[in-house]
Parts: C-alpha cells; sequence; structure tokens
C-alpha cells in the first residue's frame, strides 16, 4: 500500500498493529481522525496514554482498576466467600453481563499452556492459594473456557484447593467443549453460573 504522506503512513502502521486490523481498516481509522479537530484527536491519544499509564491491578483479585481495590471487591453487598476464577477481564465482563453471579472473582491472568512457555507460577495462583488457606472462601467456581488449557488449569487448581474445607464446582457445560468463555452468549453463561456442579463429578478420571 503506497501512501502519499509518511505521517499517514506511521499513523497506519501503529493502527494496524491491533488485533484483526489490517492495512485497510487501519487506513479508514485514520482518514476518520483526519477529518476531526484537534481537540477531539488529542482526547482521544491522551485517553490511551493515560490507560496505560494510570491503570493498575485491584490487590485482592488481580482485576483491572483504578483505585487499589476494584468496584467488585470494594463493594459490601457482594458475597466475598463466594470466589469466580476466570482468565482475565474479557471472562470477567462477560459473566458479569449476565448479572447472574453476585460473588467476587479472582482474574488469573492466563491459563497454563506449555506450549506457550505459560506455567503456574505465570499466573495468579498463589494468591488464590492463600485466600482459601486462609479460610476467606466457601467455594470456589471454575470457569475458564472449555479448551485443553482451560480444563489443565482448572485440574492444577483443583488439585491444589481440594486440601481445604471449601467447595470446588465448574461452570455447567452449556458452553460447548472447546469454547472460549467470552465468545458465549449471556444467556447461555448465565445458566452455566446458576448450573454450576462440583468440580470432582466433571473429571473423566479421579
Amino acid at each position: 500500500m503506497n501512501f502519499s504522506s509518511k505521517l499517514i503512513e506511521d499513523a497506519v502502521h501503529e493502527f494496524s498493529k491491533l488485533p484483526g486490523v489490517g492495512k485497510r481498516t487501519a487506513l479508514r481509522f485514520v482518514l476518520h481522525l483526519m477529518k476531526q479537530n484537534i481537540k477531539e484527536v488529542e482526547q482521544f491519544g491522551n485517553a490511551f496514554i493515560k490507560l496505560r499509564s494510570d491503570i493498575r491491578y485491584c490487590e485482592k483479585c488481580h482485576n483491572v482498576s483504578d483505585k487499589i481495590l476494584c468496584d467488585v471487591c470494594a463493594n459490601p453487598n457482594r458475597d466475598h466467600t463466594t470466589i469466580c476464577v476466570v482468565e482475565d477481564i474479557r471472562d470477567f465482563i462477560a459473566i458479569e453481563n449476565t448479572q447472574q453471579f453476585r460473588g467476587s472473582y479472582h482474574i488469573l491472568g492466563g491459563i497454563i499452556s506449555p506450549m506457550d512457555g505459560i506455567g503456574p507460577s505465570n499466573l495468579n495462583i498463589e494468591t488464590l492459594i492463600k485466600k482459601a488457606a486462609a479460610g476467606e472462601v466457601k467455594e470456589v467456581i471454575m470457569a475458564l473456557s472449555t479448551t485443553m488449557e482451560g480444563d489443565t488449569t482448572n485440574f492444577y487448581i483443583y488439585k491444589r484447593l481440594k486440601e481445604f474445607n471449601l467447595t470446588i464446582s465448574t461452570i455447567a457445560r452449556g458452553i460447548s467443549i472447546g469454547d472460549e468463555l467470552v465468545y458465549a452468549d449471556e444467556i447461555t453463561l448465565g445458566r452455566s453460573i446458576i448450573n454450576r456442579t462440583l468440580y470432582e463429578n466433571s473429571l473423566l478420571f479421579k
């Protein structure tokens, strides 16, 4: 793709680094921004600069937050003895949008994937174990994608938690095997949370 301006070329190059954005889409974004007034473009750019420089993570659940505690962890009306374990913020948002879960969360920051060099030590697992060991938790809901990596992570956490006096459950398999949680529709996902089952009952080999 040939450009008449190095400035446009550089802007297109930066936009095309985003997931799912090709050169043509990136060019459309750039041309749109060129039509906006300079103040709007500055607000657009500053929003991302501020996001990157000021964002922090909840010290309790590892969710992204503007404060020390995220809104869920700081809410006294949530059930903090029930923890839903999810892979990342996308899955947190997906479950919150169902409006079927009133507990709290624990964001792992990924799932175990040896092929990608991601092991248990790369995830936020130890802080979950500490919560369980402290007796703060009555139930842990495993809400990871039903992929091989998700199931591997579920099993690893289950093995670490089963010595504690708590219930370990998993979302019902209304989510198709091999599906990622973030792509499930809200009704199916909501029912999967409500109809969760004991994790031990989902194991092929016990």
